[in-house]
């Protein structure tokens, strides 16, 4: 695997975007997060996301509560966004569908039981 060029970025990152992928700070990594209705359907996606990274010998970087699911991407091998990343990044697109994004580099994401109880809250 090979950096993406200058050029290559420039040709599809701005695809990447507008689908919510987003720079990492910091690092030349993309990052996406979802908020799924529940747990259920988190851990489904994430398990589709498992076998397609199997199936292309490219894994994420990822973290799950409750029903958010992030997603980071980077080729380790050359230290930044590899034409793998954006095949995986389209891809698990394709899988999530219609879920709603919700990151935000700010604060952080509440899981839907962390909502559920600042609702209680008077």
């Amino acid at each position: 695997m090979t950096l993406l060029s200058t050029r290559e970025r420039a040709q599809a990152l701005p695809a990447l975007g507008a689908a919510g992928w987003q720079a990492v700070p910091g690092r030349d990594a993309i990052r996406k997060v979802w908020r799924f209705a529940g747990f259920g359907p988190a851990w489904g996606f994430m398990a589709q996301v498992a076998l397609l990274a199997e199936r292309l010998d490219h894994h994420p970087e990822w973290s799950n509560r409750f029903n958010i699911v992030d997603i980071t991407l980077t080729t380790h091998d050359c230290k930044g966004p590899s034409d793998l990343d954006l095949q995986l990044a389209k891809a698990i697109d394709q899988l999530a569908g219609a879920t709603p994004i919700a990151a935000q580099d700010g604060a952080p994401i509440l899981t839907l039981c962390q909502e559920r109880h600042a609702a209680r809250l008077p």
